[in-house]
């Protein structure tokens, strides 16, 4: 899975804290605000040993975190409103764990593939209702061998943190380091992950609205 779709690879799927929206400077744990609108904060931080910049994204989503978790875990459906991907494929699938491979077509950069091995945990939460993580790392070894003309990236973790944020709204955080492999400079890169996060959201937050995702949780 997931993710998906990174856009440019930070759409490439940590059960990180979520920090409110709208602070802004130097926040927690080393993370800066990066961008700020009315629905989405963004926020990145050095990652040891590496250029390229971790990405963290918050926003509120209409809907409940069961039917975000929905829309998230419905890879099949991918290609069809994520921006970039063309193809997945699950491997393995159990109640809390999945294989899944994934290739996307950012444009100029060419195409990208990976496979990732997704962890799903699920907690009540103290105010009422469930709070749902899916946290993900490559599993290259567990997918298709290298496609030649696709790039194989090897390096993407990051996950997906859903909270209840008042009467059918998610409060969702996206965490994601990811290397896109060979090719996009590290400040293209950097650049494109913070502004690729808007478009994840708004493609989330509308297959949200999706009658087939709605239901009892």
């Amino acid at each position: 899975m997931l993710h998906f779709f990174r856009i440019l690879i930070c759409i490439t799927g940590l059960f990180a804290v979520g920090i409110p929206a709208g602070r802004s400077g130097e926040v927690a744990d080393g993370w800066a605000l990066a961008n700020h609108s009315d629905n989405l904060t963004v926020y990145t931080r050095p990652h040891e040993g590496s250029s390229i910049r971790e990405c963290k994204a918050v926003g509120i989503i209409d809907a409940e975190p069961i039917v975000v978790k929905r829309v998230l875990d419905d890879t099949t459906e991918y290609p069809k409103f994520m921006p970039y991907v063309v193809e997945t494929k699950i491997i393995t699938r159990t109640a809390d764990e999945r294989v899944g491979y994934q290739r996307i077509s950012p444009p100029i950069v060419g195409d990208r593939d990976y496979t990732v091995r997704v962890k799903c945990e699920s907690a009540p939460c103290a105010a009422g209702g469930m709070i749902y993580c899916n946290s993900w790392e490559a599993a290259n070894d567990l997918g298709p061998a290298e496609i030649k003309g696709v790039t194989r990236v090897k390096i993407t973790q990051g996950s997906w943190l859903l909270e209840p944020a008042g009467p059918g709204k998610t409060r969702a955080t996206y965490t994601i380091y990811s290397d896109s492999g060979g090719g996009v400079p590290t400040f293209l890169l950097n650049s494109a992950n913070k502004t690729a996060l808007p478009k994840l959201f708004d493609a989330i937050r509308k297959q949200a609205r999706l009658s087939k995702y709605q239901g009892r949780s």
